[in-house]
């Protein structure tokens, strides 16, 4: 199976962005074995998003291994 990378951002809210803040790292690129992106992306999720996460903010963020 394929190696990928994978890093999710957590999205400020409209009144965190007005604010000024921007993205949060919540999981830095990490490496996943998986059969395809969105395979890598369900694992990464699954395995490594903290509790607190607003997952309806998150952005999963994959790429191939090179």
């Amino acid at each position: 199976m394929p190696l990928f990378e994978v890093a999710i951002l957590e999205r400020p809210t409209k009144k965190e962005a007005e604010d000024g803040k921007s993205e949060r790292l919540v999981l830095k690129p990490t490496a996943v074995v998986a059969a395809d992106e969105q395979s890598a992306a369900i694992a990464a999720v699954m395995d490594n998003s903290p509790k607190e996460l607003d997952r309806t903010r998150m952005e999963v963020i994959v790429r191939p291994f090179e």
